[in-house]
């Protein structure tokens, strides 16, 4: 199945809220005929984007390949929240791969965030960003877990801008009565993310980066230099990146044995003016629940609610996508139920099986990072600067991520859909005990 195309138009990005109210960019050229340069870089997301804005800024003469249109996929559909530390939790990350490993993997965390925000300042990207993501605890048997990392990461990790919320607090700030509790996180952040990736596009063709839409990457010939073959051309480059994460189909089969692609589902309401918005989320922070299937939502700029969630049993896009994605809305906010739905989206993502990224070189002179989990406005950002530090000839950093094991999927890509089935009824069963 083509996951370029089973849900999508070629060349054309979704009907969205995030299209709606993008900064467009004028189409680029396909690529036709061969080019040569110093990096190629693979699929016009946050990573390929940060890969070659990075590279463009230390003097690389940089080609990025889009496939469909920059920012078409995830970087262009997701929940916009700017997470802290990794996708998976420091205790688990600590018996995962020691504390000392651990340790770095917070701080890089850490910086994932700062690239952000030092992109959008550097570049001038307006992408609405605001400070503040909160976790929300569905159980009160999760409670104490949720306390105790608070205290961890206060104490072990002096991150100081954190807190705990109970029961009182955290209904004072959020208008709905399904949570029991949570945290507070300040130093996160939510952002729209596709006038991010907008505006990582604009900053790389000031920077030199020479970008081609529409232009699908069907194999890479290993070598030096290697040889990037695309539909009607090709690329010759002394180093290769790969940031395609959930749209990679089988271009590198050692990605995706490990990264498998999973959709997921946002609505946009109409606009539900200012009190109706403060009563739903008094301090408009972006907010992830305790599911496993997570239910995350925010406030868009005009107030409407953006309410992603939604369980995926297979990869083409359900009919009734607004209903898919409005009933774990209603879950929480029983008081929308007459708020008129003026978007409906899907979109995929790359997961791994310990839901931590996979950073991976391929050949000497071939990087890859994908595989966010879900934790990628930030990660993919700054795998970019990573992998641009890497071909630079500093590897350490980008090193103790890929030191992170990533184990394959059972039975590879060909089993990708029956495990998708197997594995998202379990999780929704898993949601509901």
């Amino acid at each position: 199945m083509d996951l370029l195309t089973v849900n999508d138009r070629a060349g054309e990005y979704p009907t969205s809220y995030y299209t709606a109210s993008s900064k467009p960019l004028d189409k680029f050229p396909s690529l036709k005929g061969a080019e040569t340069c110093d990096v190629c870089v693979v699929g016009a997301g946050y990573t390929g984007l940060s890969t070659a804005l990075h590279l463009a800024e230390r003097g690389y003469d940089v080609i990025l390949l889009e496939a469909q249109r920059v920012g078409f996929g995830a970087s262009g559909r997701n929940g916009g929240q700017v997470g802290s530390g990794q996708r998976v939790e420091q205790d688990d990350l600590e018996k995962m791969v020691g504390k000392d490993h651990a340790r770095q993997l917070w701080d890089m965390g850490e910086e994932s965030k700062s690239t952000v925000r030092d992109l959008i300042a550097k570049h001038g990207i307006a992408c609405g960003y605001k400070p503040g993501v909160m976790h929300a605890e569905l159980k009160r048997k999760h409670l104490h877990h949720t306390q105790a990392y608070v205290d961890k990461l206060q104490t072990e990790y002096g991150y100081d801008q954190i807190a705990y919320m109970d029961e009182a607090s955290l209904r004072s700030a959020v208008g709905s009565d399904a949570y029991c509790g949570g945290s507070m996180d300040w130093g996160a952040g939510h952002l729209h993310p596709l006038n991010f990736a907008l505006g990582l596009a604009r900053a790389c063709v000031s920077a030199g980066v020479r970008i081609f839409e529409e232009t699908r990457v069907t194999d890479i010939k290993r070598g030096e230099p290697a040889e990037v073959i695309s539909e009607n051309g090709n690329v010759t480059a002394k180093f290769v990146a790969l940031g395609a994460n959930g749209y990679l189909g089988n271009l590198e089969p050692q990605v995706a044995a490990r990264v498998m692609p999973i959709n997921n589902y946002i609505v946009a309401t109409e606009p539900l003016g200012e009190d109706m918005a403060r009563n739903l989320i008094r301090d408009d922070v972006a907010i992830a629940d305790s599911k496993f299937v997570v239910n995350y939502f925010r406030l868009s700029e005009d107030n409407r609610m953006l309410f992603g969630g939604g369980e995926s049993y297979g990869y083409k896009f359900p009919k009734n996508l607004a209903k898919k994605a409005r009933k774990p809305m209603l879950e929480i906010y029983p008081q929308l139920a007459h708020a008129r739905i003026d978007y409906a989206w899907g979109g995929t993502l790359g997961i791994t099986m310990n839901r931590m990224p996979d950073f991976r070189r391929l050949a000497p002179n071939i990087l890859s990072a994908s595989g966010y989990s879900g934790h990628g406005v930030a990660m993919a950002t700054l795998a970019g600067k990573l992998i641009a530090e890497a071909i630079s000839g500093t590897a350490e950093r980008f090193d103790i991520m890929a030191k992170v094991p990533t184990n394959r999927f059972p039975g590879g890509a060909s089993m990708r859909t029956p495990l998708l089935i197997l594995a998202m009824l379990w999780f929704s069963l898993r949601d509901r005990v």
